[in-house]
């Protein structure tokens, strides 16, 4: 729609359209006119600008909405600014008398309200020019003002704001009267109109000086006046007011001196004062607070004290959080003051209001503007109040003289100081972390001790409130827990007499061991014990001393309540203490507890009923920390205590008769812990007591003695109703940054939540001070939940009877009475069904439904709009349960019918929501018909505008139906729209809920409709959106400003196009800042959502914002963005922000922005300064240790400077710094999926200079520095994760070379810096978690080869020394200082990292040794330890050496722990009981986890040192350890009563790491990382390079197919290539010991038997005499099948069942192999080959003919090339082929040559096996396809090697020998050169082999041969390939000579001499012939004069007798002898100047 509108309304179109649209058309035309004005040229503006006034005109007297009026008074200005602004004076008056005119009508209103707004925008935009009509407009506006109603009201105090803003210092005149009529507004009745004036007082402050001087106590006292009776946006606008007012009292702006008469600046003091004075005495005047007084009702509201808190806040705020460090002190007494007085105190909830609202003032303050320094200061000015505060209680109490005596006032004064101080300082704390440690070691602040001392306060608040600090430093600071711990433990034995010290000290030392759940180090294991010891002599002594018993009785459970939360690894080893603790505190039997009733007095039941409830909430405690403790067995050893738990509810009443209200309390908290436990254990577990149980509920929730107290319906409700009904309620529910004390304006009517209403939530889990509700209010929660738990189970008569007295008892009460049991009973209605309705029961019979229907229904009628939600979201839980269509056919019928006879809001309201909500649970609406009658009926009542109430509940239902209809809505879509604008256009502002229920609307009909958007036929619906949006935008209140944005961001989900990005991102830039939670949260989740898709254009946007701000406060916020971007903004954001919701989407916005950022050094610097952004003057951690050497200056100004630096961030906190060192790890992670020029020097450097674009490898230092300053930090979590990011920049670049110095790498030159960061992790106060990670990092530096100085590594390698040294001393338990399990991790970290040290430099030595050796992990068979060059990996090793002794050792015993732990649950009883090497029996499961994480490294270096020391047992003394490292007890078997052999202890290592490999292979779960896969392939293949290891495994048959078997479920589950080919060198391996054994087997059998015949020998190897092979049990089965998987996956042609699935048809398998898989093949077929071997004669005869097989089908697969694959394998397809070829080859001839085809027992079936394999071999020449080529020359090599190796009975039988000969001639007239000529080489062969062999061959091959030689004369050589097969040939016929006898000899020599001289050619021939041709001449005259000597006779008379013959010879010779000549003078002459004394021998064959 937007493209018909121009700079002119469209007149034409508006007139077509209808009524209702033309208000929308009109806002359309006016916030297009509101984007176009500013681009438009001025000139054009002036010529239309008469017609545009007239038209805008028309729109200001056609009654516009709200909206529109504003939007039209904008456009009305800017005309004016932009085009001629001389008529606008006419326009003024045009509006004032329009504001005059006395029209009464309806249209009139709206008319003069825009007037009244146009006249505010004028001035603001035109300012001092209409500054001449000024005085008229303001009278008129302030004469209007005396008859306004409130929408006029409202409208002329913006206005007037806004004529401030334009004339500024100009309408200094009037000041006074604008103050007058605002002050008058200040308190208006309607609290619209109050928010104006507080904005429009705001805007007078910038220039009514008077404000802050003369008349701040009148304002301050106004706007306490305006806080009375106010709703949440009045006292955040008001609040606003008053603190900027005060702030400036403060500190003046301007800074001319104060006029005569006026009053200067305010001291602090004096603004504390006005405050205080607010909040003691309200906004009353004198006279009133007097009277109040005298009546004795002088308590202040509630909601003046909230709104004095935040305007305290928004003061400080203001000032800022430098002024705030530098006023603390000042600041914090005065705060002290208001705490403690008493009239801020004067009852309990009271007192809690006031701790609260002083609680948020110091966290609102302290907690967001301060750095960590500041921070830590103000913990310490807080320190030294509490300790003043604590020295004049002690000093009071303990002075003799009475009079002196400090007052109960006093102390309770002294109580309050006490807990807002000290909940502050545990949240300082808590938020510092590890940072704040030296707090605690600062003498002058003594923390710790001020802390201590007020756990002996009189009062039980402030000890609770010190335990509460306690915790905190714990959690902070985990080192801190066990010395504390003891300290607390010891006060607490020694002071066993005082009240106060066992409470107080009994509550820290339970918030101590609550806090461990928090801290994943843990506590020692037996502070365990001791705290349940001290528990049980405080159960035990409790009786002994009555005053102390109650205290002890508390102090006791609580111990035990605090133990159970360590979780189920400690409890379970003090399970059975507890269970008697638990049996002790119950009585015995039933019958017993009725004798207990009839004896004892109070003071008895007090203590009885305190300690049950203890036990009872310890009990509650085990269900939720130990659940998997809590086993059958468990839970029937607690029946009985539970049953006299339970049977005892039933006796209060009687007690409460008997003892009155001093047993009241007790008894109330006693049902409270007996219904929270119930609602945790499974009801059959309590079904005898079901009745009695019930009964007691039901009198809770509606009996008469629950009718007084108050009713706790904010606390109870909210959970049971459905989140998004509850904004309904108003904002009291609401998420805002205030809802801390928000909530005590609602909840205080049921008394403050406090810490002191329950001590024991000390113990429960979270991270804030717990609050829990007074006994009484949680009670009811607590019967409600057990109450819909329960209820199910009981008889469903009873079931009846109990809804229907509910339904009985609220119809006979009234008034305040009424809604109390209303609410309790709705709530335990909905309980009930919120409940089934979670299991899917079901609601039981029909009776029930009718009461349960009457009391929902009822409900829907309350006044109470919290209890109509509850019945809404109740009835919705009721149909879902009942389930019958029929049962919710009716609801809706009975609420259509209500809706048609109800006339009060409320029913109206109630039930118009049920009507949306009925549905929730059922699947939603799918008849059309019943959404039909929906809609109208809702359409009809949200159009009801005299009742808002009535019109926010039916569109919030509207809202529902539409998401509950989906698709069947869209029919109704358009009408839906129309109303929604409509009602958004005309809805006056005073009514944000309306608002707000309107933007539901709209954002369910945007999801509804979904990517229908898109299309050009949506055009009218978006346009409809967007103009939704834009109104709301606009609109005052940020709920709905936050609904605009999420609907926005909602269209831009479904159509990203039509979402104006330009627009959008600056709206949402400026909201980032805003005071307001939700609407931060609105625009970050926008915000995350933008930057997934366009993140660029979002930072461009924001950046353009800033640049045109209009003037306006410049907040820090637009500096960053200025400075930074908008990431730089969202980084201070997200240090400021505490919401954990809105910072984890912060976090993820910056993570999409940095994942589609190509700004590279943008990011790396936004991180740089975010990190060295800290106020903190403190030198990093490293500074404080110089370096060993002293001779560099490693790390000292190249970082330090950085932490002083200032940039645009200050003080970010250890939270923000830790996420950004996060991000730069993402960065190194997502460069490496990028560009391979980010981690290339070379690549980078050179690509740098052609383009633009950046690259990480160019920023490494800036990583490492930045890695560094993480690492130093004092902040554990940042120095965490900088030794992370350092670990990742250490493996992504070592490899990386330095161009500028060869041989060298990048990262070498930051090594003092990688030395600097990690030696503070290895001080001893470090922890153990640092000092594990530290350890990786070592061990990967010196495992990287970066620094090959071994002085350089030395460094690393000390601090990793070091970390032995302690590993080897052990730890003094005594000294401990967290879980034995953390000792165990850092134990096990240091081991690791020397075992992955040792690894590397074991492999780097073995390279050095055999350069040529590939390094593919493979383990050479000798290893030299020492020696080798000092760098490198020889130095390395020699640095490990010296600790080897040690580390094997301690290496051995964490192998042995590892196999142990990892035992099947049936065999843990082999665990010792006292603990392994380094774990302890009671840290068993913790201990698993660490174990798993580094046995890999561990074992494999085991291996290898196994491997390098040949299992020769060296000296055998253990090392002086303290603990157990060598293991001993190893395998658990020996020799008894004495030590083992050496043979023994090698054994059980052999068999440990065997095990341990072997049951990890055999179950690799899909977590585990491959490289431990390897760790363990490679551990095993160094075992089996060793002789005797490998002599055991060949001796043990089982253990060898064990291996085979997990080695084969590896290959068939993994992959990788690495992995296979280690397996299949394992497998080589196992079948060597499996060789060797057999060999020395026969070979022992051949000794023993001496000279006995070989026939009689005994048969050794498998198969013996059956030839049998059992599968399982065969070693040889197990390879064959290894061997088989491997080919057959690599090669599926083999198999006959997969032959042919090849989609490339012949031989395509094989020659699309890659190098690794032919290494595979290769191997497999070296194996296949070794196999025979080590079989019996027999046994081999079973398996030749598959081995045969699978060589031959091998070979046809390699030799079957396709037609695009000609020539040699090798040359065809790589090395890779031409390597399986060769294998397959030596595979054959080692089969062929086995001893087993020449045993006697054997013979004859080998040949018959092995002729059939050659007639394969020779039918493997016919491919049978036309797209396949043969591979002869690889055939013709394999029939060679049958005929070398098989002898004549296999090769020259018939038809073999035919066919071989028939494959050899055709080879021999082959077309292919290579072909002849490798057929001729390997004639050669042949003939040279034994007679029987080579005669026929030579007599059917030698005349082809010697045919092909005469053929050569006539048709030379023209290649080398033919050459090289004529060279062949005479070979040939040269063996052929050798081979024939000497008689024949001289006739064959005489065939071969012609043939040579036919090869030579004429003198004039040779000049001009190919090169081949000369080369045949050159060769063929060698020969010729080596035969000639040999053959004196034959070569005379062929000479003599041929002519020709000699005359070619000789022309030959001397052509020869000429060219060498000349040669020999060439030399000379060139020799003569050059020669060298010394000739170097160049042949050294």
């Amino acid at each position: 729609m937007e493209r018909s509108h121009g700079l002119l309304l469209n007149e034409e179109a508006l007139g077509q359209i209808g009524e209702h649209q033309r208000a929308e058309f009109v806002f359309e035309w006016l916030t297009h006119l509101k984007k176009l004005l500013p681009t438009v040229d001025r000139v054009d503006i002036r010529q239309n600008q008469r017609r545009l006034i007239d038209q805008l005109s028309a729109v200001l007297i056609g009654s516009p909405g709200p909206p529109t009026r504003w939007l039209l008074a904008h456009c009305l200005a800017l005309l004016y600014r932009l085009g001629d602004p001389i008529p606008s004076s006419l326009m003024v008056e045009r509006c004032n008398d329009i504001i005059r005119s006395k029209d009464d009508s309806p249209s009139g209103l709206p008319t003069r309200l825009a007037a009244v707004a146009c006249l505010g925008s004028l001035y603001e935009q035109l300012g001092r020019m209409l500054v001449g009509s000024f005085k008229d407009t303001l009278v008129n506006l302030l004469k209007a003002m005396k008859s306004a109603e409130s929408q006029g009201r409202y409208e002329i105090m913006l206005s007037i704001e806004k004529i401030l803003r334009g004339l500024g210092v100009s309408a200094v005149s009037s000041h006074r009267d604008v103050y007058k009529v605002a002050r008058a507004c200040l308190t208006d009745r309607s609290m619209a109109v109050r928010c104006a004036a507080a904005k429009c007082l705001l805007e007078l402050q910038r220039e009514a000086v008077f404000l802050w001087t003369s008349e701040l106590e009148n304002v301050a006292t106004l706007c306490f006046r305006a806080f009375e009776g106010s709703n949440y946006n009045v006292r955040v606008s008001v609040s606003k007011l008053l603190g900027t007012l005060l702030a400036a009292a403060v500190e003046p702006r301007q800074s001319s001196a104060p006029r005569q008469g006026v009053k200067g600046r305010s001291s602090l003091e004096e603004v504390m004062d006005l405050l205080s004075a607010g909040f003691l005495r309200g906004g009353g005047g004198f006279l009133r607070t007097s009277g109040d007084m005298l009546k004795g009702t002088s308590s202040v509201s509630k909601d003046i004290r909230i709104g004095v808190t935040q305007a305290c806040v928004v003061f400080v705020s203001t000032l800022g959080g430098s002024w705030l460090e530098a006023n603390f002190p000042a600041f914090l007494s005065l705060l002290m003051e208001l705490a403690s007085h008493s009239r801020a105190t004067q009852t309990p909830v009271d007192a809690a209001v006031t701790r609260r609202c002083v609680s948020f003032i110091l966290r609102s303050t302290l907690g967001s503007l301060l750095g960590e320094k500041a921070q830590t200061n103000a913990a310490k000015q807080i320190c030294i109040v509490v300790a003043s505060q604590k020295r004049t209680i002690d000093a009071a109490l303990t002075d003799g003289n009475v009079e002196t005596r400090v007052s109960s006032a006093d102390i309770s004064a002294s109580q309050h100081v006490l807990v807002c101080c000290l909940l502050e300082l545990g949240a300082l704390v808590q938020g510092l972390g590890s940072t704040a440690a030296p707090l605690l070691t600062d003498t002058t602040t003594a923390l710790l001790d001020s802390v201590v001392s007020v756990l002996l306060h009189p009062v039980a608040s402030a000890r609770l409130a010190a335990a509460w600090c306690l915790r905190c430093v714990v959690m902070a600071m985990p080192s801190q827990c066990s010395p504390l711990l003891d300290r607390c433990a010891e006060r607490l034995v020694a002071l066993k007499s005082s009240p106060e010290a066992v409470a107080g000290y009994g509550a820290a030392v339970a918030a101590l061991v609550a806090a461990v759940q928090h801290c994943p180090l843990g506590i020692p294991h037996t502070k365990g014990k001791v705290v349940l010891g001290l528990a049980e002599d405080l159960l035990r002594s409790a009786s002994q001393n009555s005053r102390i018993s109650l205290q002890r009785t508390q102090a006791g459970w609580m111990l035990v309540s605090s133990l159970v939360t360590l979780g189920p690894a400690v409890v379970e080893h003090h399970l059975s203490r507890l269970l008697l603790l638990w049996r002790c505190v119950f009585a015995a039997s039933l019958r017993e507890q009725d004798m207990e009733l009839r004896r004892g007095d109070y003071f008895t039941w007090q203590v009885t009923l305190e300690g049950r409830a203890g036990a009872l909430c310890a009990m509650k405690n085990l269900l939720l920390h130990c659940r998997e403790l809590v086993t059958d067995d468990i839970i029937s050893r607690l029946l009985t205590p539970l049953a006299c738990a339970v049977t005892l509810l039933n006796k209060l009443p009687a007690l409460l008769r008997s003892y009155g209200s001093s047993v009241h309390c007790f008894s109330v908290v006693y049902r409270l812990r007996v219904y929270e436990l119930l609602s945790l254990l499974p009801p059959n577990t309590y079904q005898e007591s079901f009745g009695l149980v019930m009964n007691q509920l039901v009198s809770d929730l509606s009996g008469q003695d629950n009718l007084n107290q108050p009713c706790s319906d904010l606390t109870l409700l909210p959970p049971l109703c459905h989140h998004d009904d509850l904004p309904l309620v108003g904002p009291a529910l609401h998420d805002t940054d205030h809802r801390y004390i928000e909530e005590q304006l609602h909840g205080s009517v049921v008394g403050g939540a406090s810490l002191d209403n329950d001590p024991f939530s000390l113990c429960d889990r979270g991270d804030d001070a717990p609050a829990p509700l007074p006994p009484h209010v949680a009670l009811t929660a607590a019967a409600t939940a057990l109450f819909g738990v329960l209820f199910p189970h009981i008889i469903s008569a009873q079931r009846v009877k109990i809804l229907e007295q509910f339904a009985e008892t609220v119809n006979q009460l009234k008034g305040q009475r009424q809604q109390t049991v209303q609410t309790h009973v709705c709530a335990a209605l909905c309980s009930l069904l919120k409940h089934q309705g979670s299991v899917r029961g079901s609601l039981g019979p029909e009776e029930l439904r009718p009461p349960a229907l009457s009391l929902l229904s009822g409900a829907l009628e309350s006044s109470s709009p919290l209890i109509r939600c509850l019945a809404a979201e109740g009835l919705a839980r009721l149909v879902q349960v009942v389930g019958d269509p029929g049962f919710t056919a009716s609801v809706s019928l009975l609420c259509f019918d209500r809706l048609k006879t109800a006339r009060d809001a409320a029913s109206r309201s109630g039930y118009a929501l049920a009507l949306g909500a009925l549905q929730r649970y059922t699947g939603g609406i799918s008849s059309p018909q019943h959404l039909s009658t929906c809609l109208r009926v809702l359409f009809t009542l949200s159009q009801d505008s005299t009742s808002p109430e009535v019109q926010t509940w039916s569109l919030h239902s509207l809202s529902l139906v539409v998401d509950l209809s989906g698709c069947l809505y869209r029919t109704h879509a358009e009408p839906s729209f129309s109303l929604v604008l409509r009602l958004l256009l005309s809805t006056p502002p005073a009514h944000p809920e309306v608002h707000h229920s309107l933007g539901r609307c709209l954002h369910g009909l945007i999801t509804c409709l979904g990517p229908d958007l898109q299309g050009d036929g949506a055009a009218e619906l978006r346009s409809s959106c967007l103009v939704g949006c834009s109104v709301m935008q606009a609109g005052p209140d940020c709920l709905v400003q936050a609904r605009a944005i999420s609907c926005l961001q909602q269209l831009h989900m479904f159509s990203p196009p039509h979402v104006n990005l330009a627009s959008l991102v600056p709206a949402l830039c400026a909201n980032l800042c805003s005071s307001f939670l939700c609407l931060r949260r609105a625009v970050v989740a926008c915000l995350r959502q933008l930057v997934q898709r366009e993140a660029l254009e979002v930072s461009e946007h924001a950046v353009a914002l800033v640049k045109e701000l209009p003037r306006r406060d410049n907040t820090q916020l637009d500096v960053t963005i200025k400075e930074v971007g908008l990431e730089g903004a969202l980084f201070t954001l997200l240090d400021r922000e505490s919401d954990p919701g809105l910072r984890r989407d912060i976090q993820e916005t910056l993570v999409h922005m940095m994942a589609s950022s190509s700004k590279l050094g943008h990011w790396l610097k936004l991180c740089k300064d975010v990190l060295s952004a800290t106020t903190d003057s403190r030198l990093p951690l490293e500074t404080s240790q110089e370096d060993d050497d002293g001779c560099r200056d490693d790390d000292s100004s190249a970082f330090r400077a950085h932490s002083e630096s200032s940039g645009p961030f200050t003080a970010l906190r250890w939270a923000t710094r830790r996420f950004t060192v996060e991000c730069v790890c993402r960065i190194i992670a997502q460069c490496e999926s990028a560009d391979p020029a980010h981690f290339d020097m070379v690549l980078a450097q050179e690509r740098r200079l052609l383009e633009s674009t950046d690259f990480l490898v160019l920023h490494l230092g800036d990583l490492v520095r930045m890695a560094f300053t993480a690492a130093t930090d004092h902040s554990d979590p940042l120095r965490l994760a900088g030794l992370q990011t350092l670990l990742v920049i250490i493996r992504r670049f070592s490899s990386i070379p330095e161009p500028e110095f060869p041989g060298h790498v990048i990262l070498e030159q930051y090594q003092a810096n990688v030395g600097a960061a990690l030696r503070p992790a290895f001080s001893p106060d470090a922890p153990p978690d640092v000092t594990a990670k530290a350890c990786q990092v070592c061990s990967a530096w010196i495992a990287s080869s970066v620094v090959s100085d071994l002085r350089d590594l030395r460094r690393v390698h000390q601090l990793l020394a070091s970390s032995l040294a302690k590993v080897q001393s052990g730890r003094d338990p005594s000294s401990q200082l967290y879980n034995e399990a953390a000792a165990t991790m850092e134990t096990l970290a240091v081991l690791k990292a020397w075992a992955e040290v040792y690894i590397v430099a074991v492999e780097s030595s073995r390279l050095k040794e055999s350069p040529d050796r590939s390094a593919d992990g493979s383990v050479s068979s000798s290893t030299n330890d020492g020696s080798g060059c000092e760098s490198g990996g020889a130095g390395l090793l020699k640095l490990v050496q010296s600790d080897l002794s040690t580390l094997s050792r301690l290496w051995l015993a964490a192998l042995q722990d590892y196999a142990l732990l990892t035992l099947p649950q049936e065999n843990t009883a082999q665990i010792p009981a006292s603990g392994g090497a380094f774990y302890t029996a009671e840290t068993v499961n913790q201990a698993r986890a660490h174990y798993s994480s580094c046995w890999a490294p561990v074992l494999q270096a085991s291996s290898l040192w196994l491997h390098s020391s040949g299992f020769l047992m060296a000296d055998d003394t253990p090392a002086t350890l303290s603990r157990p490292a060598t293991p001993t007890s190893m395998g658990h078997t020996g020799s008894v009563g004495g030590a083992k052999s050496p043979e023994d202890v090698n054994t059980d290592r052999l068999h440990l790491i065997l095990g341990i490999s072997v049951e990890f292979l055999c179950s690799p779960h899909s977590e585990d990382q491959m490289e431990n896969i390897t760790s363990c392939l490679r551990a095993l293949q160094a075992l089996l390079d060793v002789s005797w290891p490998r002599a055991k495994i060949g001796n043990d048959q089982a253990l060898s197919v064990e291996l085979l078997s997990v080695l084969h479920r590896l290959m068939v589950t993994r992959e990788s290539a690495s992995v296979q080919l280690a397996v299949l060198d394992l497998l080589q391996q196992i079948v060597t010991a499996a060789q060797e054994h057999v060999r020395e087997k026969r070979h022992s059998a051949e000794v023993d038997d001496g000279a006995a015949e070989k026939e009689t020998l005994p048969e050794f190897g498998e198969g013996r005499d059956t030839g049998g092979l059992i599968p399982g049990r065969s070693l040889v089965f197990g390879a064959l099948e290894l061997c088989l998987c491997v080919l057959v996956r690599k090669l599926p042609q083999l198999s006959p069942k997969l032959a042919g699935t090849s989609p490339t048809g012949c031989g395509s398998s094989a020659w699309t192999l890659t190098d690794s898989d032919c290494r595979l093949v290769s191997s497999a077929v070296s194996v296949l080959s070794e196999l025979p071997s080590i079989c019996s004669p027999e046994g081999s005869v079973s398996i030749l003919p598959t081995v045969l097989y699978l060589l031959l089908g091998v070979l046809r697969e390699l030799v079957h090339q396709p037609s695009t694959h000609t020539g040699a394998p090798a040359a065809a397809s790589g090395v890779g082929l031409g390597l399986v070829v060769q294998a397959t080859l030596r595979a054959l001839k080692s089969v062929l040559t086995s001893p087993m085809s020449r045993q006697e027992k054997s013979r004859g079936a080998w040949k018959l096996l092995l002729r059939s394999a050659l007639n394969t071999l020779l039918i493997l020449w016919d491919s049978g396809s036309s797209d396949c080529v043969v591979d002869q020359i690889s055939l013709l090599t394999a029939l060679t090697v049958f005929l070398l190796s098989a002898g004549p009975d296999v090769c020259i039988m018939e038809p073999l020998h035919a066919l071989s000969l028939q494959r050899f001639t055709a080879s021999m007239e082959s077309k292919d050169p290579l072909v002849v000529s490798r057929c001729y080489q390997l004639l050669t062969s042949v003939f040279q082999a034994p007679p029987a062999v080579s005669i026929p061959f030579i007599q059917a091959l030698g005349p082809v041969l010697v045919r092909f030689l005469q053929q050569v004369e006539r048709r030379r050589p023209q290649s080398p390939e033919e050459l090289n097969g004529v060279l062949e040939g005479i070979r040939a016929m040269e063996a052929l000579i050798q081979t024939a006898e000497e008689t024949q000899r001289s006739h064959l020599v005489s065939f071969l001499l012609p043939l040579l001289i036919s090869f030579l050619l004429d003198e004039n021939a040779l000049g001009s012939a190919p090169s081949a041709s000369r080369s045949l001449h050159e060769a063929a005259l060698k020969d010729l004069m080596r035969l000639g000597p040999q053959h004196p006779a034959v070569f005379r008379s062929l000479i003599s007798s041929s002519p020709h013959l000699k005359s070619r010879l000789e022309a030959a010779v001397r052509g020869n002898q000429q060219s060498l000549n000349a040669k020999a003078n060439g030399a000379k002459a060139s020799g003569a100047k050059s020669s060298p004394s010394i000739t170097l021998k160049t042949n050294f064959l």
